[in-house]
């Protein structure tokens, strides 16, 4: 680590804090060479692997590009849009996996778009899933009611009614 002040090289690191959010590290550092101190923030890098076995860092933006397609001419606006990456990102920080595949950046996204817009979900399923007919849609669909239906017997009446 270069001093900001003198570019000296020999720092000391005098404490260190994690963020609140658990995906950074602040570090107070004093420069041996002039005492100046000054603060570093470490991110944890989070790596995509790809199914070629290539990988990339992960970038929110790319994954959220990917949803704003399938939102195209739906009622869901660019902060929902920022929301869900922002989400997308915790759940995939929370794995504790410094390296994830890139299907499981898929999976983590739908669960939060089909809340978001189920049209929506439905689109990204379509190609993330593969769907290669309509029989496709219709299984997709009969199992979102199905799970719907599940959902509300399982509220109690008193919930349900008020």
């Amino acid at each position: 680590m270069h001093c900001p002040y003198c570019r000296g090289t020999d720092t000391r690191v005098v404490d260190s804090r994690v963020a609140e959010d658990g995906g950074s590290i602040r570090r107070r550092r004093t420069c041996s060479s002039c005492a100046k101190r000054f603060t570093t923030v470490e991110l944890m890098q989070l790596t995509i692997v790809k199914r070629s076995g290539a990988t990339e860092p992960f970038v929110r933006e790319k994954a959220v590009a990917g949803v704003r397609k399938a939102c195209k001419g739906r009622p869901v606006t660019e902060d929902q849009l920022a929301r869900l990456g922002q989400e997308v990102e915790d759940a995939l920080r929370l794995s504790g996996a410094a390296e994830v595949a890139a299907h499981e950046v898929g999976l983590a996204i739908l669960k939060p778009l089909r809340e978001l817009d189920e049209v929506a979900y439905l689109r990204f399923a379509s190609v993330y899933r593969a769907f290669g007919s309509a029989a496709d849609f219709e299984d997709e669909i009969a199992a979102m009611r199905a799970e719907r239906v599940s959902d509300a017997s399982s509220v109690p009446a008193s919930a349900a009614t008020g």
